[in-house]
Order: structure tokens, then C-alpha cells, then sequence
């Protein structure tokens, strides 16, 4: 945020279709929605602090190290009083993910993954949304966040009205699921807030809670990240659980099994942004060409996308977890067995393990 001087109440006041421009120029940077909330918190903060106090955040110490930051927006930036939230949806056209699931031999890549690294695109596009405001009102402090601090931004979505927070503890929209992102704009200036989210329209399905792969769902609304494949995926940079990587199956990187069931999702739209459709074939690609990447074009297939962060040990490492869990083949054992002296002593690890899984399968 930049220093200005601050905006009269009464001039936003006289402005009622100030909102409605402020949508309208979303709309054209490529946002399906925008939602206007404050800052009260409360009942989620109140929620996290349990979750922590659990453990469920495993090794994401940084969930716990803001103090409250995370849960009282003008701890975080001193003066919001106003939080402008923006969806974005990403499923894009490609593959079939079911059908991708199905195929042993083939790897699994969590959808939001396939194309350009969405954190850039938004951050950039609602800064752009920032400075037309702060244009219009003549001033005014604005922050544009998209997964770059500690903000709940499920919580200030259903807040903002864009949906309500599901039992898989996604956000869920009534007419458009939940394959979509959220980005933030904080902001001092008080703008009136729309009509939070007052129900939830999960009722009795209990889909995604029976769907998870490795049961992560302590309860409905409570996830043991622990336990989560995208979590072991790519928040997770040790040793997997063995008790877990049966269940991951081919999954590489993330898991979208609880949308995938999720009823609401068949109001889902595909997206229309270009960057977010698949690259280097990512939507459909066989575990043995992933694994066959050396780190040169590990980096230059990753480049722009949100993948590479988890680095190239660890991509190894999930493909040989995927490799031990697909059918035995002459290929699936070539590439394993290519791994046995590899220089990571965490890939290596899960590689043995996964060669011990086909001395004990029938070979086709």
C-alpha cells in the first residue's frame, strides 16, 4: 500500500453504482466474480486455532508463525477496513480426469496445476483492478494477495457472498463448483460490504469425506493435512508415510478426488483463460516419460508453472510412489530399476520401496 490521502465514506455513499463498475472491470480482466466483505474474522480465527492446536498442519509450521495475523486482516496491513475478493475459474479443457485416474500407468496432476503458475496471473490482474480503484476514488490504500500471505480466503470469500465453505473445506459455488481460485485486494477504504454466504448447501452428501484416498477427513470440515495427498505432494518434502502411498496411487502432484465427487461441480464452467490450459502434455502423460525427466527438463518443462516449487527431488520422489503403485510392467520395472543407485537418499528410498511392491503383484 502506498500512503494517500483517505477517502470520505460519504462520497462512496453517494456513489451506488460504484460497485457495479468495480465488477465491470473485473469482468474484463478476466475475473468471473468479486465479492465485498470486512474484517471481522472472529468465528473463523476461532476455528484455526483449534485446527493448529491439533497438529493438522503438519510440517507448515508457517501456518502457525503469523500469530493472528492471518485470521484479522488490518493486523496484517494496518488500516484495512474493506477486503475485495476475486474468482477466477482454471478447469481446463483436456484429458479426462477420471479417466486419467483410472489408468495405472498414467500420471496424475491435480488440474489448477497443468497450465501457467496462477499466482502471477492474479496478482498481477487484481493489482491492475487495485489501480483502476484507486484512479476512480482518487486515492485510497490497496495490497493485492493471491497465496502470498497469511490471509483465510475461503473464509473472507463466503464472507463476500461467493459461496460457502464445503465439508472437503473447499469453497463451493451454487453455479459454478469449485474449480476456481481466490485472490484478495485489501484496502482501507470502506466500501459496502455484500451479504455474506448465510447457508450451506452440503446437506447429508458426505461424497467427498467418503472419497478421500487416504481418509484425511477427521470430520466433515476438518482436514488432517497430514494425511492429504496434496499435502504429502507438494507441501511435504520428507519421508511418505508407508501406510499412505498405497492409497496415493498415480497422483504426482495434488489430488482432486473431493471435487471430482463433488455434486456442485457439475455447474462448473471451463475456463477461458489461455494460461491455464495444459502444457508439455501434462493433462495426459505416462508415470515412466515423467520419471525419465532429467533435472534440466524437469526445470525447463516447469518454467511459469506452479510445479516447480516443489523442486526435482521431490517430483522423483512422487512419480517412484506412482511407479510402486502401477500395474507391473516391463517399462514400469526398467524405470525403477534406473533409479536404484539415484544420487537422493529420499528418492531412493521410495524407489526400493516401490520395486518391493511388484515382487509381490503378478507381472502382465
Amino acid at each position: 500500500m502506498n500512503p494517500s490521502q483517505p477517502i470520505a465514506s460519504d462520497h462512496i455513499r453517494q456513489d451506488p453504482a460504484l460497485l457495479d463498475r468495480i465488477r465491470q472491470w473485473g469482468d474484463d480482466l478476466g475475473f468471473q466474480a468479486l465479492g465485498f466483505t470486512g474484517i471481522d474474522l472472529q468465528t473463523h480465527e476461532d476455528y484455526l486455532q483449534k485446527w493448529l492446536a491439533a497438529g493438522y498442519h503438519g510440517d507448515m509450521a508457517w501456518m502457525a508463525h503469523h500469530g493472528d495475523k492471518r485470521s484479522r486482516p488490518d493486523a496484517l496491513i494496518p488500516g484495512t477496513c474493506t477486503v475485495i475478493t476475486a474468482r477466477m475459474d482454471y478447469l481446463p479443457e483436456g484429458a479426462d480426469p477420471e479417466q486419467v485416474l483410472s489408468q495405472s500407468d498414467m500420471a496424475y496432476v491435480s488440474r489448477y496445476a497443468l497450465g501457467r503458475d496462477y499466482h502471477k496471473l492474479m496478482r498481477s490482474r487484481l493489482a491492475k483492478l487495485a489501480r483502476q480503484i484507486e484512479t476512480e476514488l482518487g486515492g485510497g490504500q490497496y495490497r493485492a494477495f493471491v497465496d502470498s500471505a497469511p490471509v483465510l480466503e475461503r473464509a473472507l470469500a463466503e464472507n463476500a457472498g461467493l459461496g460457502w465453505i464445503g465439508k472437503n473445506t473447499m469453497l463451493l459455488n451454487d453455479k459454478a463448483g469449485s474449480w476456481f481460485f481466490l485472490g484478495e485486494i485489501y484496502t482501507d477504504i470502506p466500501l459496502p460490504p455484500d451479504p455474506p454466504q448465510a447457508t450451506q448447501h452440503c446437506g447429508t452428501c458426505k461424497a467427498c469425506l467418503d472419497v478421500c484416498p487416504t481418509q484425511a477427513f477427521v470430520a466433515p470440515w476438518v482436514l488432517d493435512a497430514r494425511k492429504c495427498i496434496s499435502y504429502l505432494t507438494i507441501e511435504f518434502d520428507g519421508i511418505i508415510p508407508e501406510t499412505l502411498r498405497p492409497a496415493m496411487g498415480n497422483r504426482i502432484y495434488g489430488c482432486d478426488d473431493c471435487q471430482l465427487v463433488c455434486p456442485w461441480n457439475k455447474f462448473a464452467m471451463q475456463t477461458g483463460e489461455p494460461d491455464f490450459a495444459p502444457r508439455h502434455g501434462l493433462d495426459s502423460i505416462a508415470l515412466v516419460a515423467c520419471f525419465g525427466w532429467d533435472e534440466a527438463t524437469f526445470l525447463a518443462r516447469t518454467e511459469g508453472s506452479a510445479i516447480r516449487r516443489i523442486g526435482f527431488t521431490q517430483w522423483r520422489r512422487n512419480v517412484a510412489v506412482a511407479l510402486g503403485n502401477a500395474d507391473t510392467s516391463d517399462t514400469v520395472m526398467q524405470a525403477l530399476l534406473s533409479a536404484v543407485d539415484d544420487p537422493s537418499a529420499i528418492v531412493r528410498e521410495h524407489v526400493h520401496w516401490a520395486l518391493a511392491q511388484h515382487n509381490q503383484k503378478p507381472r502382465a
